[in-house]
């Protein structure tokens, strides 16, 4: 299946209305900065909790961009409108999008 795929000069800043982020990275991964407003959904828990993916269009997002089109891949054929952010948030840190942490420390990606 072919995914939709965006890379960071495609994505409005900032984020429109009605825009949903989905970060499938793991718990440690989140905790060092992630999107603030993002779904956090690690990609083993995601065929579990489909239900909590909105049905509106929604940003997968993770590291470097694998683990995220893996994720859309799957999401777009269970109905749901995704995009794939190539890149991922290394090229959204890069790009000097806001990001917050869980840590009390500065945000970055790891």
């Amino acid at each position: 299946m072919n995914v939709p795929t965006v890379s960071i000069d495609g994505v409005p800043n900032p984020l429109p209305e009605g825009l949903r982020v989905l970060d499938v990275r793991e718990q440690v991964e989140w905790d060092q900065g992630h999107i603030e407003g993002a779904l956090h959904i690690p990609l083993s828990e995601l065929g579990g909790r489909i239900e909590d993916v909105p049905v509106d269009q929604t940003l997968v997002v993770c590291k470097v961009g694998g683990r995220s089109a893996q994720a859309a891949a799957w999401l777009s054929e269970q109905g749901r409108d995704v995009v794939n952010l190539d890149g991922g948030m290394l090229d959204w840190d890069a790009a000097g999008r806001p990001m917050v942490s869980e840590t009390g420390q500065q945000p970055q990606v790891v």
